[in-house]
């Protein structure tokens, strides 16, 4: 198998794209092409003793998409960026996956205009992991569509259903529509609409979930449009950092809570550890006809790892086949 990383993405690109790629061509023995500045990639892998199990490809170019760049660029202006030659790769054959860390639009519509859309899906939709309690829960979309119809929020729900499914290994999975009250008459007319469509999929749908309930872990997957879920994203995202910032200061205050912190330390750990990112590695783009993993765009090496570990089980679980079936 052969994973294409697009190796200038991100915030810490290349450095820790070339390490986390060259981690998981170790550990999940896969092979690996590199897209971006071939000679900043080798100087790299060279000087930082970087090793490689299995064969790395690099390709190279010149070109890379920014987080400023307008996403729509990938298909004009920026097609032989690192990020448009790394999905070109895939859409070709010549490589069973994708992963990058850079610009969210962007890896959107490369997947939905370079990858190509599963017949009968209306829209790609991202679905990321957030913890919780008891593991994680999938959270879509996550912003790749501001604007939804039922229709495509159903969609939403099957998919989700099958990844977790395949890749997460979650038996019917509990599927929610995220919405104001937990009656089937609440919220909007697209929440409304939404909610028949859901009770009448293939899925085991348990109607809908307020916000407050989403990170005790009530459902596995909780369905929503792209800009509510990126609302809620980051709401979570900035409530787990203000906490843990909190909790510092707390712990830091006296002497007697210092050694309290001695004690808890190992605890505090393992309870940082379940809210890192990096342990899940990206978000999939469900709904496109290869598989495509976007990394947050803060990812370290070991995110990157981990972002190719679910591309890898994304592909060999078939989750684009079951989607098509049951779409």
């Amino acid at each position: 198998m052969r994973i294409a990383v697009d190796a200038f993405g991100g915030d810490n690109a290349p450095l820790a794209i070339i390490k986390g790629a060259a981690a998981a061509s170790k550990e999940f023995n896969v092979d690996i092409t590199l897209t971006g500045k071939k000679e900043i990639i080798e100087n790299i892998i060279n000087d930082k003793q970087i090793e490689f199990s299995g064969n790395l490809k690099i390709i190279h170019t010149e070109d890379v998409i920014t987080m400023h760049d307008d996403p729509t660029t990938i298909i004009k202006s920026n097609s032989n960026s690192s990020m448009a030659l790394a999905f070109k790769e895939v859409a070709n054959g010549e490589a069973d996956a994708f992963v990058s860390a850079g610009s969210t639009g962007a890896v959107v519509v490369g997947g939905t205009l370079i990858i190509k859309r599963i017949k009968g899906i209306k829209r790609p939709a991202l679905g990321g992991l957030i913890p919780s309690p008891d593991g994680h829960y999938m959270l879509m979309d996550m912003g790749a569509n501001s604007e939804c119809r039922p229709e495509m929020l159903c969609q939403f729900g099957i998919m989700s259903s099958v990844y977790l499914e395949k890749v997460e290994g979650v038996n019917s999975p509990k599927i929610g529509l995220l919405n104001i009250g937990t009656e089937d008459t609440k919220g909007d007319e697209l929440r409304r609409e939404s909610y028949k469509l859901l009770s009448e999929a293939p899925i085991n749908f348990v109607g809908n979930v307020e916000s407050r309930e989403m990170p005790k872990g009530v459902c596995d997957g909780i369905i929503t449009d792209g800009f509510t879920g990126n609302i809620a994203l980051k709401l979570i995202e900035g409530t787990s950092t203000t906490f843990f910032k909190l909790i510092k200061q707390k712990l830091y205050k006296n002497a007697i809570n210092k050694f309290a912190a001695l004690i808890l330390k190992k605890d505090l750990y393992s309870l940082k550890s379940m809210m890192d990112s990096s342990e899940v590695g990206g978000a999939p783009l469900l709904g496109v006809l290869k598989p495509v993993i976007k990394a947050h765009g803060s990812s370290d090496a070991k995110a990157i790892k981990n972002a190719i570990r679910q591309a890898i089980i994304f592909t060999e679980k078939d989750v684009i086949g079951t989607i098509s079936k049951n779409i």
